[in-house]
């Protein structure tokens, strides 16, 4: 008894764009990006792979994520691979205004939330105005 009716021409159009379509990397690591007051919050879809398989780096404010997932098809008749299985890495450019020495991951349920505040050195500061606090200088020739 077969469980899916196959189309060998769909098969065909599947593999070949995963062999010769570079966004289909990207496409295994979607996310979300929002700034929330003095932080940015992003979110990355990575379900079925586990955490110790995660990779996080910073380089002159480039942050790659990297992850793997396991091939399940291992010792097993396949029948239908639509999951992406091997590593996949994505790369954002961080503005210089982000503290990346304090950048926070978690993952839970398959998402891997990154938290990074913003540098205090580039919040807006209020700079208090004091009435005859400075002194007018005169030029004399």
């Amino acid at each position: 008894m077969m469980l899916v009716r196959t189309d060998p021409f769909r098969d065909f159009d599947r593999i070949t764009k995963r062999l010769f379509d570079e966004t289909t990397r990207a496409a295994t690591m979607p996310m979300d990006a929002y700034r929330e007051g003095d932080t940015f919050v992003i979110h990355f879809d990575l379900p079925g792979v586990s955490a110790d398989t995660i990779d996080l780096e910073v380089e002159r404010n480039v942050l790659t994520v990297s992850a793997q997932r396991a091939d399940s098809a291992r010792d097993r008749e396949v029948v239908v691979s639509e999951r992406p299985s091997g590593t996949f890495s994505r790369q954002l450019f961080l503005g210089e205004t982000l503290d990346t020495d304090r950048i926070n991951a978690d993952y839970r349920d398959g998402v891997l939330t990154l938290t990074i505040p913003v540098a205090e050195e580039a919040k807006p500061r209020k700079i208090s105005v004091q009435e005859g606090a400075s002194q007018a200088r005169q030029i004399t020739t």
